[in-house]
C-alpha cells in the first residue's frame, strides 16, 4: 500500500487508461479482479467547457470503484483548473492530466504528448490545479517526445515542483506511439530523481512482468493497460504474485464467457442495447485471444445485432 497525496492505493496493480476501454463497465470488473486504482478515458477540459455531451458518459463511476483518477487533457492552465474544480465534489479521488497521448489530433491541438515538448506550460497547468483543488493532482508523461528529446525526468522534477502528488511513466516516445519495447530503465531514472510516488507504464502483459518491472525500477506501482484488454484478471494476478508469489489459474473458457456476459450486460444498462453490442465486439476479440477457433468466434460476434445474437453465438464457443 502508498499513498497519492492523502489517498490510499491499496496494492501495487493499477488500471491505465485508454480510450475508448476504460469505461466504467470494464473499470468495475477490473476492480473487482484487483485494480486498486482506475483511471477514466481522457477527457477534453474544453469539452467539459463547452458542456460537450460525449464527455458526460466518461464521468460516469461505478458503485465499486475507487479510488479512481479523472484524467484531463488540456493546455490552458486556467481553463484545466475551472474544469476540474467543478468536479471536485465528485466522486473523483485524484485529478491526472494527460500529458503522454500521441494521437495526432491531440498533439496537433498542444496537448496529451506535445507538452512533452513545453515543460513550462506543463509545469504552469499542474500548478494551476494543484492551487485549484483540494485532491491530489498527477500526470502521466512518455519518456520524451521522440530520442532525441528524452525529457521524462526534467518532467518529473517540473511536475513535482508544482504540486503533482505522483506520476505515471510509460516507457516509449510519443514518436514510437506503442511500438517496440517499453524503455523500463527511463522508469528508474525518474523514480531516482523525485520523492512522490511514481508508477510505471508499459509492456505490462503478466504477473511477471510486474514483478520485474518493480524490482528493476523501483516504481511504486504497475499500470496493466493494454495488457489488461480481455483481461481483468490481470490485477488479481499481479497482486498474488506479489504478495505469496503464487499465480492463480488463468480462467477458463466458461469463466471468459461469464466475464464477457457480465460485461455486456453492465455495458447494455450503461449505454443501451445497439451501443453495447457493436462496442463489445472489440472486447471479445481480446477475451478469446488464444484460443481455438478464436478467428471464427470474432467473425460471428462482428455480426452480432444484439444481445440475443451475443448469448447464441457464445454458447456455440
Amino acid at each position: 500500500m502508498f499513498k497519492i497525496g492523502n489517498v490510499e492505493i491499496r496494492s501495487r496493480a493499477v488500471l491505465g487508461p485508454m480510450a475508448g476501454f476504460t469505461d466504467m463497465p470494464f473499470r468495475a470488473l477490473c476492480c473487482e479482479q484487483g485494480a486498486s486504482l482506475t483511471y477514466t478515458e481522457m477527457i477534453s477540459a474544453k469539452g467539459l467547457h463547452y458542456k460537450n455531451r460525449n464527455s458526460l458518459p466518461l464521468l460516469t463511476i461505478a458503485d465499486n470503484e475507487g479510488p479512481v483518477a479523472v484524467q484531463l487533457f488540456g493546455s490552458e492552465p486556467e481553463l484545466m483548473a475551472e474544469e476540474a474544480l467543478k468536479l471536485q465534489n465528485g466522486p473523483y479521488d485524484i485529478f491526472d492530466v494527460n500529458m503522454g497521448c500521441p494521437m495526432p489530433k491531440i498533439v496537433n491541438n498542444g496537448e496529451g504528448s506535445a507538452l512533452m515538448r513545453n515543460p513550462e506550460l506543463a509545469g504552469r497547468i499542474i500548478s494551476a490545479m494543484a492551487k485549484a483543488l483540494e485532491k491530489p493532482v498527477t500526470i502521466k508523461i512518455r519518456k520524451g517526445f521522440n530520442n532525441n528529446e528524452v525529457n521524462a525526468v526534467e518532467m518529473a522534477r517540473i511536475a513535482e515542483a508544482n504540486g503533482a502528488a505522483a506520476i505515471a511513466v510509460h516507457g516509449r516516445t510519443r514518436e514510437e506511439y506503442y511500438s517496440g519495447k517499453a524503455d523500463w530503465d527511463i522508469i528508474r531514472q525518474v523514480k531516482e530523481a523525485v520523492s512522490i510516488p511514481v508508477i510505471g507504464s508499459g509492456d505490462i502483459y503478466s504477473a511477471q512482468d510486474a514483478k520485474r518491472m518493480i524490482d528493476e525500477t523501483g516504481c511504486d506501482a504497475v499500470m496493466g493497460a493494454r495488457g489488461a484488454r480481455g483481461n481483468p484478471w490481470l490485477f488479481r494476478e499481479i497482486n498474488s504474485y506479489l504478495e505469496t508469489g503464487m499465480i492463480p489459474e488463468r480462467p477458463d473458457r466458461e469463466e471468459i464467457k461469464e466475464m464477457v456476459l457480465r460485461q455486456l450486460e453492465m455495458m447494455v444498462n450503461f449505454t443501451g442495447e445497439y451501443s453495447a453490442v457493436r462496442q463489445m465486439r472489440k472486447h471479445v476479440s481480446y477475451y478469446c485471444n488464444g484460443f481455438p477457433n478464436a478467428t471464427t468466434l470474432r467473425r460471428d460476434i462482428n455480426r452480432a445485432e444484439t444481445v440475443e445474437d451475443f448469448e447464441r453465438i457464445l454458447t456455440t464457443w
